[in-house]
């Protein structure tokens, strides 16, 4: 099976093994798991902004004293 090492500094290591312990992984299932979190975190931010953009006139129809729509940034550069 591969595998990887990954160096940190003694401060990184110790705030890794902090987050593992705060969710009661080993080091080892909490470094293995963080990039399949990241790509469920990614996945749930396209779909929201996704949701929001085919929402966005309903939006704009029930609070009409908000941004205006011309004025609003759209997608990921509204951030």
């Amino acid at each position: 099976m591969p595998s990887l090492n990954i160096t940190f500094t003694d401060e990184e290591l110790e705030e890794v093994r902090a987050a593992a312990a705060a969710e009661g992984k080993s080091l080892k299932q909490f470094v293995h798991d963080l990039p399949l979190r990241e790509r469920r975190r990614r996945q749930f931010v396209r779909y929201a902004l996704n949701w929001g953009e085919q929402h966005r006139a309903e939006f704009d129809d029930a609070f009409p004293d908000e941004v205006p729509p011309a004025d609003r940034r759209h997608g990921a550069d509204a951030a």
